[in-house]
């Protein structure tokens, strides 16, 4: 761990772009459905479906279509070129956004509790999220995505108290 926290900028996990990739197909997919659905069940119940109606239908699914290339396969990697983390003595500190940049700064005196959790996809890439609770109102809950499992399981480790006598 005293590597993890020497205070240099790190990366998230390369395979954090696959993830988000595969995790838009899903969402896209089932957006797709229901839209699909919802215009079958549109064109039932309508008594006037013109040649216009079906030129805008084809327009918006090209449209769509060439959104969701760009946010599905262009979005991630540059996301994650954007997005890092540092750990030292101190805490942790989160970087990230394209546009609008944000850093977040999370003390290891403020922290109450950590979580490091894994959904079935995360599972599939060996990554996890790191859940980091802390005292205050305003991000309260910081969440950093894209770690391996153990990198996850070590700055957690590293983030909590190191007495063992609760101060509640």
């Amino acid at each position: 761990m005293t590597e993890l926290a020497d205070g240099s900028e790190r990366s998230l996990d390369p395979r954090y772009v696959d993830l988000q990739r595969q995790v838009g197909w899903i969402t896209s997919g089932v957006l797709a459905a229901l839209s699909a659905l919802g215009m079958v069940v549109l064109g039932l119940v309508s008594d006037r479906v013109t040649w216009l109606g079906f030129a805008l239908l084809a327009a918006g699914v090209v449209v769509g279509l060439a959104l969701m290339t760009w946010f599905l396969q262009r979005w991630p990697p540059i996301d994650y070129r954007h997005s890092s983390y540092r750990v030292d003595q101190a805490g942790l500190q989160i970087r990230g956004g394209v546009y609008f940049r944000h850093v977040i700064n999370v003390p290891r005196s403020r922290v109450q509790h950590t979580d490091v959790s894994q959904g079935p996809i995360e599972r599939q890439y060996g990554l996890a999220t790191l859940a980091i609770h802390t005292a205050g109102t305003e991000h309260a809950r910081v969440e950093l995505s894209g770690l391996p499992h153990d990198v996850a399981v070590a700055i957690r480790d590293h983030l909590l108290p190191r007495d063992l006598i609760d101060a509640v």
